[in-house]
């Protein structure tokens, strides 16, 4: 099998900044080990040491990624990290620093630090390669592509969780719910994000099973009478349920704004599988919360 070379994908070496640290750094060390690099334009040896850093990044193929933090610029996290000199370096694994080091030093001990937050395994790295190409995939709707991906990661790792939500997403995507919840069966109970992203959507094709045909019928009761709650969340389940969560969560947020105590907070229950369901770092779940909070606390 032939895969792109994932050498240097655009996101595994960014600029990161104090606003974006939760983002970059935190929540993506969840996923695969950061390396954070805090260095400065002025720092001589922050010269050397970073296209070094970068050179070893690339070269670990996916297996971890790197951040870049100007300390003048963003001061914030590297006082609370305590970095006194620079360039520092941090790496973050599961929201947490696990390891770091001050100062320049050899390309072969970068490649040391980085093997052992990695393990030092080629394997690790085919398989991180592997997973970020499923879930390429998966965001193209490249519904075979994502499977084969997803397929070779549980060759070589039958327990592997994300792969095992992935190949499940793929199933839910072409129609297959019976072997999309086969699939998660697999992963035990598994609180991996990505896993619970899967059984999300599987609640929601559910719920949304009964109305999923009945689209247009709602849509015109919802015109007729914009106050019929009841018709307007059977509209967002049937939207829902069919993968056009964006429409869903502006019909469950008219309910909310109207009435966010309507049937014991249905709509707002409902809002956060959605949420759930799209992934806590998709474009609809960063929007839809901002936008229930601002209805909620304003």
């Amino acid at each position: 099998m032939s895969f792109a070379d994932p050498a240097a994908p655009e996101d595994l070496i960014k600029e990161g900044s104090d606003a974006s640290f939760m983002t970059d750094v935190v929540e993506a060390s969840r996923r695969q080990p950061v390396i954070v690099d805090f260095w400065a334009p002025w720092c001589g040896p922050c010269r050397t040491l970073g296209p070094a850093l970068e050179k070893a990044v690339r070269a670990a193929r996916g297996a971890v990624k790197m951040v870049k933090i100007d300390v003048d610029r963003n001061p914030a996290y590297a006082g609370q990290l305590r970095v006194q000199s620079i360039p520092t370096v941090y790496a973050f694994v599961n929201g947490q620093p696990v390891d770091g080091f001050q100062g320049s030093i050899p390309e072969s001990q970068i490649k040391a630090f980085i093997d052992k937050l990695t393990g030092g395994s080629s394997a690790d790295a085919d398989l991180a390669q592997l997973l970020s190409l499923g879930a390429e995939s998966l965001s193209l709707q490249d519904w075979g592509g994502a499977a084969q991906a997803y397929a070779e990661v549980l060759s070589m790792d039958p327990e592997n969780v994300k792969a095992i939500a992935g190949l499940a997403k793929v199933y839910l995507a072409t129609g297959d719910a019976d072997q999309a919840r086969q699939t998660l069966a697999m992963a035990g109970d598994s609180q991996d994000p990505d896993v619970q992203s899967a059984r999300a959507q599987i609640r929601l094709l559910e719920a949304g099973a009964g109305a999923a045909g009945e689209t247009a019928a709602l849509r015109a009761k919802v015109a007729a009478d914009p106050a019929d709650h009841a018709a307007r969340f059977e509209l967002a389940r049937a939207l829902a349920s069919t993968g056009e969560l964006k429409a869903a969560v502006d019909e469950l947020l008219t309910i909310v704004q109207a009435d966010r105590e309507w049937n014991e907070q249905a709509a707002r229950r409902e809002l956060l599988t959605i949420f759930e369901a799209a992934g806590g770092g998709s474009d609809i779940a960063r929007d839809g919360r901002r936008r229930l909070s601002s209805i909620l606390f304003a």
